[in-house]
């Protein structure tokens, strides 16, 4: 079983999956912004936090297996699911199985594309440092994640996040990378999901094509979008606006498709 904990007894539960090389620390910034109608569960996923290895290729199909047993171990069958990155990978693996498990989905500075022939390049040249010299695999990555016009103003939270990844077992880390791979495009689930999809993306975000993942999202009266002035971190960068947003799309309505 995953490690996981839960908070707060709001009538509803959001699930929050993390992302690659984070754990459940990392919501502690948009936690207490998020509605008292909330109850939180933080998983950590395979291979990060205190949650173990399951195998050596950590597929978004496996990792979607081992969500579940949590969520049936707390007996919850009727959850807001969020995932940040990788978690919103999961998310979208947990959303095309168990559909019926979901009151919304929320891609949180993630992605419905699957990888480009370079990206998967870059993710398969990955595989050695990370296992050979995975300190220098995080502080090369790392930063580069954040908005690079507020380096400076960020750099607290930039220390938070390298601390966190490098907290990460690198085998952990190298089998959802070798994982991540074999992503398959999920716009498919997007187009017949019924349930409400919420899609938060940066303007600076390095590790998803923002702009392209956005004009190619479906037309459909269930899916709303806000781009945020930060880079792949939200929950680090602009945790009071993220909150404010989950907080009234997933509870109450606003206009479809903003830009702060």
């Amino acid at each position: 079983m995953l490690n996981f904990e839960r908070k707060g007894n709001g009538k509803e539960t959001l699930v929050l999956l993390h992302g690659f090389m984070e754990n459940i620390t990392i919501w502690s910034d948009m936690e207490p912004h998020l509605s008292e109608n909330f109850s939180l569960l933080k998983i950590d996923l395979p291979g990060h936090g205190q949650s173990d290895i399951i195998a050596d290729v950590q597929t978004m199909e496996l990792m979607t297996e081992e969500v579940k047993k949590v969520l049936d171990d707390q007996n919850l069958q009727k959850v807001h699911l969020l995932g940040h990155s990788m978690g919103g990978y999961i998310s979208l693996g947990f959303a095309e199985k168990y559909p019926e498990y979901l009151k919304s989905l929320t891609l949180f500075f993630s992605s419905y594309l699957a990888d480009d022939a370079e990206k998967k390049e870059q993710r398969i040249k990955s595989y050695r440092i990370i296992e050979d010299a995975f300190a220098h695999y995080v502080r090369a990555g790392v930063p580069n994640l954040f908005n690079p016009n507020e380096r400076d103003v960020l750099e607290g939270k930039i220390e938070t996040a390298l601390e966190v990844a490098l907290s990460t077992n690198n085998l952990g880390a190298l089998a959802s990378v070798k994982g991540m791979v074999e992503r398959t495009d999920k716009k498919n689930i997007l187009e017949n999901l019924d349930c409400k999809i919420l899609v938060l993306a940066g303007k600076h975000d390095n590790a998803v094509k923002t702009e392209t993942m956005i004009k190619n999202l479906p037309d459909r009266t269930n899916i709303k979008s806000y781009v945020l002035d930060c880079g792949h971190n939200g929950h680090w960068e602009k945790p009071t606006i993220c909150a404010e947003i989950i907080n009234t799309e997933l509870l109450h309505h606003l206009p479809k498709h903003l830009v702060f």
